[in-house]
């Protein structure tokens, strides 16, 4: 059996007696390795670690720094097939999927190798007769980043990429669902040139989490997961004095015009919708067309889209999408279409009890239809994180803002149409954080910064791009006059004021 060890500097020394817990491969449903978990005693070690690096590297100039950063985004680039394949294998999506979350971990790499130009601070001369004033940016020291199952190469990359690049030390917490390629980062980490124990992996459950939000040493936390977690981390970590930014849950709506071109939308909510077997915060599990008319349409074209999407094992690569994670979410994926179905939801396209010959045992869930869901059925309200695509049909423009905008999360919400004024009215008044127009998955690029609303996100700075650089560091700003030694009193300071 493999074992998976933690990444800390030193090695982490005699685990022969830990807690352990069980990677499958979800396309066989086997059992393939076991992930050593950690306690507060290893998250002491880590800590003591990085603290012993983390000065000497906050001096380091930035340039020298973003030369790391380059030399590790060559190193994941020399290695992203082997990378995807190793994500495949532990999370169940199929390479090509793979592929695109080592990718969009790669575009954050890129805008944290011109940490030279992000740093860059403020400055203003003659603020007060010979007083200037300016600012820089510091790094707060040590921070931690909880990251989940779904995306175990980008969102960990979107965390200590800024967070390194601006001159701290950072302890990584990735799911121990698939724990192999956030431990092979850090590798690669090291072998661009970073100080050992300047980023460092510890695996673990609910105990090494609390040990990261009571320990002292860790200012800064960063989460990705579910809501009720989310929250419960923002709660905490917060009551113990430290920066928390926790992103949570989500059910993304996409509105459908009756102008829209259905071909090119059903299109699109075939990728968005049954990705990665929907298992996505930014996935679109929830389709709005506007007028009866516009659903029968779309109804209609979806049925045979959708029944035309091969699922198949993870690295198979004519497949669409490959298994969910583990037994356990499949259960609670099938639940669900169960509830929705009590619920009064009419089942389109069932794919409960789907199974892949030859692969029996995998985690598989067929893609799922479900039409005339309503927003009081509590399969509309919490989020499947599945291949299951909700229908709910708005009799217009009014209604379709409504539903994503009182729902309880507002991560991302698209409308598909040909009318400029009500795709600019729809983003200026909808309650949610993240908007796309005719994109049905509107994740921003790097440059910019990705962040949710409501309980999709807790904290009020966002991950990545100049949002990002604001949550791992701190603004100092400095006043500062020269005097020139004259005794009469004629150069005695005065605090700029408008008068």
């Amino acid at each position: 059996m493999r074992q998976i060890d933690h990444f800390i500097s030193g090695g982490s020394g005699d685990t022969s007696g830990a807690r352990k817990h069980q990677v499958w491969n979800p396309s066989t449903g086997e059992v393939q390795a076991e992930v050593v978990l950690g306690d507060a005693a290893l998250l002491d070690r880590a800590v003591a670690e990085a603290k012993k690096v983390q000065p000497e590297w906050a001096a380091t100039n930035p340039q020298k720094r973003a030369r790391v950063m380059f030399e590790f985004k060559r190193l994941v680039e020399a290695n992203k097939q082997e990378l995807a394949e190793l994500l495949s294998s532990e999370h169940g999506k199929v390479v090509e999927d793979a592929h695109g979350d080592v990718q969009r971990g790669l575009e954050v790499i890129e805008f944290a190798c011109g940490i030279p130009q992000a740093l860059k601070g403020e400055y203003t001369q003659g603020a007060g007769p010979g007083i200037d004033v300016y600012s820089m940016r510091q790094p707060l020291g040590i921070g931690a980043g909880i990251t989940p199952f779904n995306f175990p190469a980008m969102i960990p990359m979107w965390m200590f990429g800024m967070a390194i690049a601006a001159g701290n030390a950072f302890i990584l917490k990735p799911s121990e669902r698939d724990p192999s390629v956030p431990a092979r980062l850090a590798e690669l980490m090291l072998e661009a040139g970073a100080p050992e124990g300047l980023l460092q992996v510890v695996h673990g459950d609910k105990e090494m989490v609390d040990a990261i939000l009571d320990h002292p040493d860790i200012p800064a936390i960063s989460f990705v997961g579910s809501s009720d977690i989310a929250h419960y981390i923002y709660s905490r970590g917060s009551a113990n004095a430290k920066r928390v930014q926790a992103f949570g849950g989500a059910k993304n709506h996409g509105v459908v015009m009756p102008d829209a071109d259905l071909d090119q939308v059903v299109n699109d909510l075939a990728g968005a919708a049954f990705g990665s077997a929907g298992e996505r915060c930014m996935a679109l599990p929830v389709v709005v067309p506007v007028g009866e008319d516009t659903a029968e349409k779309l109804k209609a074209k979806l049925i045979p889209a959708i029944n035309a999407l091969r699922v198949g094992v993870s690295n198979d690569p004519d497949a669409h999408y490959g298994p969910v994670v583990t037994p356990e979410h499949k259960a609670r994926v099938e639940s669900w279409i169960d509830t929705a179905e009590k619920e009064g939801a009419e089942v389109v396209i069932d794919g409960r009890g789907f199974t892949l010959q030859g692969h029996e045992d995998g985690f598989f869930v067929g893609p799922t239809l479900l039409d005339r869901v309503t927003p009081d059925m509590t399969s509309y309200q919490e989020e499947i994180f599945g291949p299951v695509l909700q229908i709910v049909r708005a009799k217009d423009f009014e209604e379709a803002l409504r539903l994503p905008s009182e729902h309880q999360y507002g991560n991302g919400v698209a409308i598909f149409t040909r009318n400029g004024h009500a795709a600019r009215e729809f983003a200026s008044r909808v309650n949610v954080g993240m908007v796309g127009i005719n994109v049905p998955i509107p994740v921003p690029v790097s440059y910019h910064s990705f962040g949710g609303w409501k309980r999709s996100g807790f904290g009020d700075i966002d991950q990545y791009g100049m949002e990002g650089l604001k949550f791992w560091t701190k603004a100092k700003k400095v006043t500062q006059r020269w005097p020139d030694g004259g005794g009469d009193g004629s150069n005695a300071f005065v605090i700029p004021t408008m008068g």
